[in-house]
């Protein structure tokens, strides 16, 4: 079945606990409606962008650097991927995301054989 990657992009700082209390509420039901439909493969949430440490090839060489690939007022904060049987319905569990997080959603759809 294929596998999809649901994206969540969200601003930095971090939310209130007044804000993020409710939304986490909505992301453990969420995570809990994927887990029954057979759809959560993995999902994760991540440390701030100030924690990422980027790596280049150059010239043969390879550059560490502290800090994000790309400076910006959003960054990756987590994800989920699923696996759902087409496209409109990881585009369903993306919707469910987004309402929940109250963040932009990404999906993507992760390159798949075509005998799966």
């Amino acid at each position: 079945m294929p596998q999809y990657l649901l994206s969540i992009y969200q601003p930095d700082g971090t939310a209130p606990p007044e804000i993020l209390e409710p939304i986490m509420r909505d992301l453990v039901a969420l995570d809990r409606d994927l887990r029954a439909a057979g759809a959560w493969v993995f999902s994760g949430g991540l440390h701030s962008p100030s924690t990422a440490t980027v790596i280049r090839a150059r010239d043969g060489d390879v550059l560490i650097t502290d800090g994000p690939f790309a400076e910006g007022k959003e960054h990756l904060g987590g994800f989920t991927i699923i696996q759902a049987p087409d496209l409109d319905a990881a585009l369903d569990w993306g919707r469910r995301l987004a309402a929940a997080s109250t963040l932009p959603v990404e999906v993507r759809p992760f390159h798949h054989d075509t005998d799966d």
